[in-house]
């Protein structure tokens, strides 16, 4: 089984699981493609919308990318008490191996109180990295 990169403020937790697009990397060209699926979910009393985004990209060469956004996947979806969100999205880095991070601004739509959620480190890497 394997353990899923995790973090959580309070009652909102984000769970994040990467994946090598083989077919759609290009080692030659220096093009390595990776998707995640991020689930975002509410234990929370009250409904939630994801305002914005923000990802830091940091390179296997240690190039950092910094990404921030509405929303995400082009949504501020709102997650009712006790449901989750899913979406996958891509990433695209210059070397096999990496690693991303950031977080979330929430609104509590019953106070409209924002908040932030972390997105815990999770590795990229393409087959038989070890780094």
């Amino acid at each position: 089984m394997t353990m899923l990169p995790e973090a959580r403020t309070g009652e909102v937790r984000v769970e994040v699981l990467p994946e090598f697009r083989e077919e759609e990397s290009s080692p030659d060209e220096s093009r390595y493609v990776f998707s995640y699926t991020v689930t975002v979910h509410n234990a929370s009393r009250h409904s939630i919308q994801l305002m914005a985004r923000h990802w830091k990209i940091t390179q296997g060469s240690g190039k950092v990318q910094e990404v921030r956004g509405k929303g995400v996947v082009g949504q501020q979806p709102v997650i009712g008490p006790g449901q989750s969100f899913r979406y996958t999205s891509r990433a695209i880095l210059d070397g096999p191996v990496g690693v991303m991070e950031g977080d979330y601004t929430c609104v509590d739509t019953a106070s409209q109180r924002p908040f932030e959620v972390p997105i815990a480190p999770f590795r990229l890497a393409g087959p038989n990295q070890v780094h």
